[in-house]
């Protein structure tokens, strides 16, 4: 079992940047794929920022250039630093580990991100 805890959501204002800090419960070392999911009501969880284990990060269209996801084993621990916050950045963000011995996929209980414009 992989238990993910994220932490760093709240209000800011457009133009502002927040971090959110993802925590696992085992060593990241077993983890193949974490990412950051966002998801707003009425639609579908979106993949914002993805990291592997080999450090190689993928982003959504729409955040790229403001956010940057990064992944520390030390600590076992991944973040997302968002920059430049939207509006539209708006929604609950959810950690997401891909396990490496098995694909074996979990998730974060989410935290509210809110841009005020």
């Amino acid at each position: 079992q992989v238990q993910l805890v994220e932490s760093g959501g709240g209000l800011v204002q457009a133009g502002g940047s927040m971090r959110l800090s993802c925590a696992a419960s085992v060593s990241i070392r077993t983890i193949r794929n974490m990412a950051w999911y966002r998801q707003v009501p009425a639609k579908q969880r979106e993949m914002v920022a993805s990291i592997t284990d080999d450090a190689t990060a993928v982003y959504a269209d729409s955040v790229k250039g403001r956010f940057t996801g990064s992944r520390d084993n030390a600590n076992n621990s991944v973040y997302l630093q968002m920059n430049s916050l939207e509006p539209e950045d708006t929604g609950v963000y959810y950690c997401y580990a891909e396990r490496l011995l098995d694909t074996r996929v979990y998730w974060g209980q989410g935290t509210q991100v809110t841009v005020s414009s």
